[in-house]
This record gives C-alpha cells, sequence and structure tokens, in this order.
C-alpha cells in the first residue's frame, strides 16, 4: 500500500480531493470509488468520501498505479455487444483485467478498448483508466459498460451511484440452497488477515444481494443474482460467507474446484440503464461463456 501522511495544510480537506492532489493519477471520481470499496484508509479506518483530513492523519492507498503516463493502445479482439458514439458494451471474456495496474500493464481491457475506439474515451477516470465507468473482477465475465466522453461517463457513474443501473449476474455456486430467494445484507471491508481480500465485517461499507434459485442440483445450486451496491468482490464474499461459494472461486472457495475450471462460474448477463444521452432504456444480454455452459451441461445429464 502507498503512505502518506498528511504535514501540510494544503493537504487539508475532503478525502477524495485530498488523494488526487496526492496521487495525480487517481482523479477524484476515481478516489470516491476507491473509498466506497475501503481501498484508502485514513489510520486505518474506513471513512466516507466527505471526511476533512487533519495534520498528522495517515491515509493508506491500496492499489498500486503504474507509472506509464498513457495507456498503450492494443490490437485485441473484443465482443462487443453494443456501441454507439457515448458508450461501448463488452462482453469481457475471463482472464481480462479490466485496465493496467500493479502487475498487469498490458492486454487489458482498457487497452483494447483505446485501441478499438482511437482514443476517444472519457477522460474522468485519469490517464490509465480512460472510460472505465465500473469493474469486473479478472475472472468474471460478462457485460461492462465504458464511456467514450465525459458527459457519458458522469451520467452512467450517476446512474451506478443511485442505483438505477441494473445488473443481472449468473453464478454456479457449491452447495444446494434451500431458498428460492433470499437478501444478502453484510457489509463488506478490506480483510485484516489478508489485504488481497475483502471480507464480511460490520465497520465495513453496505453491500447488498438479491439471489434467487434457477435450478438446484444434487450438490450445486444455479442462481441469478442482483446487487443494489458495487463493493469489490460482493458477490463471492456474500456467497462464501454464508456457505455456498462461487465454483472455480479460488480466492473464497478454500481451494475446492470440483470440475476443475479456469476461473469462478460468475457471469455479468444483463444490463439495464438508462442512455446517457437519449434517455432511453437499454436492455442488453451476453450469452453464457463455453466453460460455464459445459458445466450445466454436465450437471444436467447427471440430474
Amino acid at each position: 500500500m502507498k503512505e502518506y501522511i498528511i504535514e501540510t495544510e494544503d493537504k487539508i480537506g475532503r478525502l477524495d480531493k485530498v488523494v488526487s492532489l496526492l496521487d495525480s493519477n487517481i482523479s477524484r471520481t476515481y478516489a470516491q470509488k476507491m473509498i466506497k470499496n475501503g481501498d484508502i484508509l485514513v489510520n486505518g479506518n474506513s471513512v466516507k468520501e466527505s471526511y476533512k483530513t487533519s495534520i498528522g492523519d495517515t491515509i493508506k492507498i491500496e492499489e498500486l498505479i503504474v507509472e506509464e503516463t498513457n495507456i498503450k493502445p492494443q490490437d485485441i479482439d473484443l465482443d462487443v455487444i453494443y456501441e454507439d458514439n457515448d458508450i461501448i458494451v463488452i462482453n469481457k471474456p475471463k482472464g481480462m483485467v479490466v485496465h493496467p495496474g500493479n502487475g498487469n500493464k498490458d492486454n487489458t481491457l482498457a487497452n483494447a478498448v483505446m485501441n478499438r475506439c482511437k482514443g476517444s474515451l472519457s477522460a474522468i477516470g485519469g490517464k490509465i483508466r480512460p472510460g472505465i465507468v465500473h469493474r469486473l473482477d479478472k475472472d468474471t465475465t460478462g457485460l461492462i459498460i465504458v464511456a467514450k466522453n465525459d458527459l457519458a461517463h458522469i451520467n452512467m457513474s450517476n446512474q451506478i451511484k443511485e442505483r438505477r443501473v441494473k445488473k443481472t449476474y449468473i453464478a454456479l455456486v457449491r452447495g444446494r440452497i434451500k431458498e428460492n430467494e433470499a437478501t444478502i445484507n453484510m457489509p463488506i471491508a478490506r480483510s485484516t488477515q489478508d489485504r488481497k481480500k475483502m471480507a464480511v465485517d460490520k465497520k465495513g461499507k453496505e453491500a447488498i444481494t438479491h439471489f434467487k434459485v434457477i435450478k438446484k442440483y444434487r450438490n450445486f445450486t444455479l442462481i441469478e443474482l442482483n446487487i443494489e451496491t458495487g463493493r469489490t468482490h460482493q458477490i463471492r464474499v456474500h456467497m462464501a460467507e454464508i456457505g455456498f461459494p462461487v465454483v472455480g472461486d479460488a480466492t473464497y472457495s478454500n481451494g475446492k474446484n470440483p470440475f476443475g475450471v479456469s476461473s469462478q462460474l460468475l457471469h455479468a448477463k444483463k444490463l439495464e440503464f438508462l442512455h446517457p444521452t437519449t434517455n432511453l432504456r437499454i436492455e442488453l444480454e451476453a450469452p453464457l461463456p463455453a466453460e460455464f455452459k459445459k458445466v450445466l451441461d454436465v450437471l444436467d445429464k447427471e440430474d
């Protein structure tokens, strides 16, 4: 983690603004997202973006930023589900990191979109996150929105913040869930045991996940999920916490991988939102990836 100590009066103010002053690679908007996700701590604690810093405060920033000044366009195939002058929606494959970061300088979704859009993307996300409105984990597949201009970015970010973007996921979890549907309302914060992981923590940020059962197998359950909040690893943490970890999740499934899949079987299947310019309702879907479908075929035959 990067660590800063507030020593001068010019660094006193709202935390989100101060973070953008401390690290020029982090925009104020992105700092707000990091603060909400627990990626930025003040004196070891999670606080609100409106927290006012004081002399002597220690600010720790979890995410390491690559040092290159501009993201490099790379010719990488993209599965584009929707595109116009304001946004592009992509069906992200497993194994693709959304933007450059520590250990991932190239071959990210941002590199690919930068190439496709010839550099015409929103600058709000900063130099290495052009157009990135929200994120998906590296091994989570499915729909992700990228903004081509600042107005679209601001509009989409506000829709997400105000919980007006409906995100629907499909997951296969270990264990047979008795309920047909339920809501998990458990706060999430950075794990105190392992800083690379998230965990349910009463001191964490609000996290709400709704799920309903699609199909029950002998030892597994296929579920559909909607998230009200967008905490880091939210679905994976919540399902593991209630005893039904996502199949193939190397981080939260105690190393168990009954089908030997190469990534967790979690897919962002559907997005519903208002177009940032026309205000028309947009509904988009992405099919399940081949590996996910293959596992379901095996379970259907056994069933």
